[in-house]
């Protein structure tokens, strides 16, 4: 399964995307990931994958545990859904229509996060599914 996570609008703060990297770059070890940067809303659904399951990150979604998020990670991949892809809006949040082309609709805090941080937050929570579903130690 490759998971694709898309976001609107460039990530500045060099600290942040330096992060948001090498959880990436942890995850590319076990499982293809890919972390990209489009310019408006209307880039985030072009040119996905056929199957891909689109999951909205959005204030109103589900709000799952690791654990929650680690059993959607592991399902995915053995059923062996083709791929995944979690979509962060810019500092306006997603269109209505994207949402309502996701499959699933995810929080990851009742807290408002900055959208570049929540970019963070899911690399790191993929990296560490991913982990659990190896049976490896969390590196930090």
């Amino acid at each position: 399964m490759k998971i694709l996570v898309r976001a609107v609008g460039k990530m500045r703060d060099r600290r942040l995307a330096s992060l948001c990297e090498e959880y990436a770059e942890r995850v590319r070890r076990h499982v293809p990931m890919a972390v990209e940067e489009v310019e408006d809303e209307k880039g985030l659904l072009l040119g996905l994958p056929a199957g891909t399951e689109i999951v909205a990150l959005e204030p109103g979604g589900e709000a799952w545990s690791t654990a929650e998020f680690t059993r959607y990670v592991e399902r995915g991949m053995v059923q062996g859904r083709r791929a995944v892809a979690f979509l962060i809006g810019g500092a306006e949040g997603l269109a209505a229509v994207t949402v309502e082309r996701a499959q699933r609709r995810l929080s990851l805090s009742p807290l408002t996060l900055p959208h570049r941080l929540a970019r963070v937050l899911l690399c790191e929570q993929i990296y560490r599914a991913v982990s659990i579903i190896r049976g490896e130690p969390y590196s930090k």
